[in-house]
Formats: structure tokens, C-alpha cells, sequence
């Protein structure tokens, strides 16, 4: 059975400004890739988070049925979010540690209704650092980006 993965990015130009976000979606068997798809899309004025969320929602709503998978971002706060703080979150009626309005709760709750339909392990990369699938997800968020600039 292929090992699936999704490596997902966001990119803005400007915070806000016009943004893009950017998923590949890659199944190996073993070091042998056997199936790619590719996942992009934008706004006009948004945010990196929302970008970086928009990409991981994106590339688990894209699968048709359940799934485990890893996830790769180079989003700490994509990473943080669904792994440790959204939990608490939850409990304090969507509000933070210090009782102020979660950001991005819209995002938030699709991201964590798409990961409660499969079995996704969460993995961080550092970003722009030479790692393959991220950089394709990268040049993927830039392309969606591209349209709105």
C-alpha cells in the first residue's frame, strides 16, 4: 500500500495583500513515486496564515475518501495549531490563553473538521531550505498568488 503525503505552503505578498497557498500531494511506494497531484489556488487580499491554512485544508479536502497521511508544512503556526493549541481552543469556546478571539477560527474549524476525517500525522520542514516538496509547494503558492497581484 503507497505511503501518502501532502507537503503544503502559503505565500503573501504584503501582510495582508494578495495571496496564494500551494499542496503536493505525493503517494510513494518505498523511494518510488507513484501518483502526484498538484493543488493551488488565491485571494486578493489575505493573509500568510490564512494562506498556510487554505493549503493544508485544501490538500486534505482533495482526497476523496479516508486517509492516513503525512503532512509537511513549514508553518509553525499551522503545525502548532492543529497538533497542541486547538484542543484548548475548543474548551474555551474558541478563544486564547489570554481569552482574546482565535484568528482565523473560519479556518481553524475546516482545518480541523478535514483532519478528523483521516489519519494525519503532522510534520514541520524549515522553509526555503532546499527540500524538494517544498519548494514545489512553494512555487505552487506563488502561482496561485499570481493571479491577485
Amino acid at each position: 500500500m503507497p505511503e501518502l503525503f501532502a507537503y503544503t505552503d502559503g505565500a503573501c505578498s504584503g501582510n495582508p495583500g494578495p495571496g496564494g497557498w500551494g499542496a503536493l500531494l505525493i503517494a510513494r511506494d518505498g523511494d518510488k513515486v507513484v501518483k502526484t497531484r498538484e493543488l493551488k489556488g488565491g485571494a486578493p487580499d489575505t493573509t500568510n496564515n490564512r494562506m498556510e491554512l487554505l493549503a493544508a485544508i485544501n490538500a486534505l479536502e482533495a482526497l476523496e475518501r479516508p486517509s492516513k497521511l503525512t503532512v509537511i508544512t513549514d508553518s509553525a503556526y499551522v503545525k502548532g495549531g492543529i497538533t497542541a493549541w486547538l484542543h484548548s481552543w475548543k474548551r474555551n469556546n474558541w478563544k486564547t490563553s489570554t481569552r482574546k478571539p482565535v484568528k482565523n477560527e473560519d479556518l481553524w474549524r475546516r482545518l480541523d473538521e478535514a483532519n478528523a476525517r483521516h489519519d494525519v500525522t503532522w510534520k514541520w520542514v524549515k522553509g526555503h531550505a532546499g527540500h524538494p516538496e517544498n519548494e514545489r509547494a512553494d512555487e505552487l503558492a506563488r502561482a496561485g498568488m499570481a493571479p491577485y497581484k
